[in-house]
């Protein structure tokens, strides 16, 4: 019976480890799309910057109309980048609380599998002692 038991908290515990595995890799996952997301928030605001009107800025009037217009498309994309930043921040955050979840998990299992081996050490030790003491004589009459 404690092999049985022993075999179900093994593969309990693969599981779990399978799990937690699985967590961590969308965990980075998560850390990369944010990070992306970060840098096309960063590569949009720095072409906002560059289209941006100057003082000494002389142009056609066509000029500032395309840039204008283009100034308004950037700004539409950092409002959308920002957006998905947001998400992605979130989606880290959920991918961090599954890990601890998937930790907590895995190591529950592992508690199991520890108590189960003292138990039955216990167990083994309880056995030996009740055992019948046997005398030797360790000297044959001199």
């Amino acid at each position: 019976m404690a092999d049985k038991h022993a075999q179900k908290l093994n593969r309990l515990l693969r599981v779990r480890t399978l799990q937690l595995n699985l967590t961590r890799a969308g965990e980075a996952a998560a850390n990369a799309k944010l990070d992306s997301e970060a840098q096309l928030a960063a590569r949009i605001q720095r072409l906002a910057e560059n289209v941006a009107p100057r003082e000494n800025d002389g142009g056609f009037a066509a000029d500032l109309a395309a840039a204008a217009y283009y100034r308004d498309r950037l700004h539409a994309s950092a409002v959308a980048a920002e957006t998905r930043r947001a998400m992605a921040e979130a989606g880290v955050e959920r991918a961090r609380d599954a890990t601890r979840e998937a930790r907590r998990d895995q190591s529950a299992i592992e508690k199991l599998i520890v108590r189960a081996e003292a138990q039955v050490a216990l167990k083994d030790l309880r056995a030996m002692e009740d055992a019948p003491h046997f005398k030797r004589n360790r000297h044959t009459s001199c």
